[in-house]
């Protein structure tokens, strides 16, 4: 065992912006790094965190500062079922509806694989390419998103799922 820690080893987190949508792409906190992970979300304006590993650590601490937590984990190495993408755009609607000055947190356990695809599609919806996408990503996430991950990103077809419907609400939703 070497004496460096892990955590030494991980990318910083990584906000990246586009079309007034944030996303902050971070590795997965512990219960012994949660207060210092709380304090990076809130300087972010973050109160949601999407979490697409299994879980690993306690979330009452960022319920009890207002940050919700969403499990929409999938396999490591992979890219996301349809049922994952669906919910992750859900998501991203109803936040940015609520308050269009939202930053989103996704994180996978690393944040080089998993989450930065999410972020990906998001970046396609907005109208980005996938390339394009995927370099924004790597700028700030070197080493981000593997060969069946970016085969997964050329192929995803945009459905205008995070354009705005002007003034009709999603009548899917309960308020």
């Amino acid at each position: 065992m070497s004496n460096m820690r892990q955590k030494d080893l991980r990318p910083a987190p990584a906000l990246i912006e586009f079309k007034g949508m944030k996303f902050l792409i971070t590795d997965r906190p512990s219960d012994v790094t949660i207060h210092h992970y709380i304090t990076e979300l809130k300087k972010n304006n973050v109160s949601t965190v999407v979490r697409v590993c299994e879980p690993s650590y306690n979330t009452d601490e960022l319920e009890a500062q207002g940050i919700t937590v969403k499990d929409l984990a999938f396999e490591d190495g992979t890219f996301p079922p349809p049922q994952v993408v669906d919910e992750w755009f859900e998501i991203l609607k109803q936040k940015y509806q609520q308050n269009p000055e939202a930053c989103v947190a996704v994180h996978c356990v690393a944040g080089l694989g998993r989450a930065p695809v999410l972020v990906a599609l998001a970046l396609i919806e907005l109208g980005l390419k996938y390339e394009a996408a995927v370099e924004m990503i790597r700028d700030k996430r070197r080493g981000a998103i593997n060969a069946k991950q970016l085969s997964f990103l050329e192929r995803y077809k945009p459905k205008a799922r995070l354009k705005h419907k002007n003034g009709h609400k999603n009548s899917c939703c309960v308020q």
